[in-house]
Formats: structure tokens, C-alpha cells, sequence
């Protein structure tokens, strides 16, 4: 690069094709996680995608930009919703306080563990 001019350019023209690989990769991201949209028309997208990249994006934001909106929102709420049954499944531990004294009235029943081991278990439940 011979001049500031050019490296400003070059990184103009980085720029842009960044941001279009981002906006590329939404789509088809969304495309494939349509499922209302047949195989067929998926196909026809992404040839378009690859023949007429510009011209194509642009029509795919400005037709179908609400409904993408919308299903990027329902796989983040899917995602949260997933994330706080685990969170809350890992949290309660083996589950609820009557369930551990229940378990542990089973094993003092079967003679695995003591009567104080079995009052310690109670105590650590109700806690």
C-alpha cells in the first residue's frame, strides 16, 4: 500500500465485507431455522444467495426482516427458558426436602445408614 488513502480504503472495503458475512450468516441462519418454509424455496435462497449476494440479502431483510426478528427472539427465549430448568434442576440438588427424607428413610429402612447418620440427612434437608 503506497499511500494512506489505500489502507483507508482497504480497511473500508474489510469493513464492509465483514458486516456482509455477518448479515449472510444471520440469514441463513434464520432460513434454516424457518420452519414454515419449504425445502424448495430454502434452496431457491441460498442460490440466489450465491448468485445475486447484494441484491438478495437486501430483499430477504426488507421481506421477510419481521418474521426473522421474531424467530431470533423465540430461539433466545428457548434458550433461556433451557438454561433456567437446568440452573434450577442443578440447584435443588436431588430435589426437594421431602424427597432427600424420603430417600434417606429408605436407607435407614434397608439398613444402609444409621439413625444418626439418617437424623443428619433429615436436618441437612430441612435446613
Amino acid at each position: 500500500m503506497d499511500s494512506f488513502w489505500d489502507f483507508f480504503w482497504f480497511i473500508i472495503s474489510f469493513f464492509l465485507l465483514m458486516a456482509y458475512l455477518v448479515v449472510l450468516f444471520q440469514i441463513l441462519t434464520d432460513l434454516f431455522r424457518d420452519r414454515s418454509t419449504s425445502g424448495v424455496m430454502k434452496a431457491v435462497w441460498v442460490f440466489f444467495l450465491i448468485v445475486f449476494p447484494l441484491i438478495t440479502s437486501l430483499v430477504y431483510l426488507i421481506a421477510r426482516g419481521q418474521g426473522m426478528a421474531e424467530r431470533n427472539m423465540a430461539a433466545v427465549k428457548a434458550a433461556q427458558a433451557s438454561q433456567e430448568e437446568y440452573i434450577r434442576s442443578v440447584s435443588s440438588g436431588a430435589g426437594s426436602p421431602a424427597d432427600e427424607i424420603a430417600r434417606a428413610k429408605a436407607l435407614l429402612d434397608s439398613g444402609t445408614i444409621t439413625e444418626a447418620e439418617y437424623d443428619a440427612l433429615k436436618a441437612k434437608a430441612l435446613a
